[in-house]
């Protein structure tokens, strides 16, 4: 899985060039979705034989079909026909976590069949002024049509759902979903399980909104929760505490070297985060990255 996630993940979260493009279509015939069942009514999308994008969740019933996410180009032939071994139906709503093309590069596509796309409302200022880096100018189907600021709430299917805006956490727009009575949490990319965290400080996200995020929902959890992480495979309350931990820890690290009016370069010198490299490393966030991105995030708040 780790080296699944080294190969695709870094290419798909920065998807700016042409050749990202080519190399995903080169790998769309070995790439699919594995479909794991949940509860009686809420199931999990995980990409199997390649990157896929983010992890997607779908619940269905007789109200309708309401999906979290929606992976990436050229995958869409390949996730409808994952979703056909649930439902036969279409999806009425996809739930964006937030911006990046690997969890709302198919908004447009299935808006086209009828899919009404719900996002945060920062979510939606950040897609139409910057894209999704699927493309720089997408079109006005990919962009969220039901917009909240805090939270809303959804009663669909006998289940209960809230979806809980995170603030300058991954990005400025995130959003996590929580599924009270089947006490499942999708996550997005506020964890990548078992790996150091991408903190997308260009896109308003923050070091301590991040951890305050995991915290939260670490007092969502207890130990029969199951979380679905924005990538990684199906983790615990445990899974998350110990991301917590290793994010607090970090952190502290960090921060001593900042307030020693260090330089970045000079605390990537150090490798003050070397405990973590051979758990926690991984190929788009290095433990040099880490390291780089909590000096940015610490200097600046």
């Amino acid at each position: 899985m780790k080296k699944i996630l080294v190969a695709g993940l870094g290419l798909a979260l920065s998807m700016t060039t042409i050749q990202a493009h080519d190399d995903h279509d080169k790998q769309e015939d070995k790439r699919d979705f594995a479909v794991t069942t949940l509860s009686d009514n809420i199931h999990v999308l995980m990409g199997i034989n390649g990157f896929t994008g983010g992890n997607i969740a779908l619940l269905t019933g007789p109200d309708g079909v309401i999906m979290i996410d929606d992976s990436m180009p050229p995958l869409g032939a390949k996730l409808k026909a994952a979703i056909a071994k649930v439902t036969p139906d279409a999806v009425d709503f996809i739930i964006n976590t937030h911006v990046h093309g690997d969890h709302t590069g198919l908004n447009a596509e299935f808006a086209r069949d009828g899919s009404w796309i719900i996002g945060h409302e920062n979510l939606r200022k950040q897609m139409k002024a910057r894209g999704n880096g699927v493309s720089q100018t997408p079109p006005a189907e990919a962009l969220p049509v039901i917009t909240f600021s805090d939270e809303m709430g959804f009663h669909l299917n006998n289940e209960r759902a809230r979806i809980i805006h995170m603030a300058s956490a991954h990005t400025s727009g995130d959003a996590i979903i929580h599924y009270a009575e089947a006490n499942i949490i999708h996550t997005g990319d506020l964890m990548f399980n078992g790996l150091f965290p991408y903190i997308d400080l260009d896109s308003g996200g923050s070091v301590n909104g991040y951890l305050n995020a995991q915290q939260k929902m670490l007092s969502m959890s207890d130990d029969n929760t199951k979380i679905i992480p924005g990538h990684g495979p199906m983790s615990s309350k445990a899974d998350l505490q110990a991301a917590v931990d290793m994010l607090q820890d970090c952190i502290a690290i960090i921060q001593k070297h900042v307030d020693e009016g260090m330089t970045e370069d000079e605390v990537v010198k150090a490798n003050p985060l070397q405990k973590y490299h051979d758990d926690w490393n991984w190929g788009f966030i290095t433990t040099e990255r880490m390291t780089r991105q909590l000096f940015k995030g610490l200097s600046a708040s």
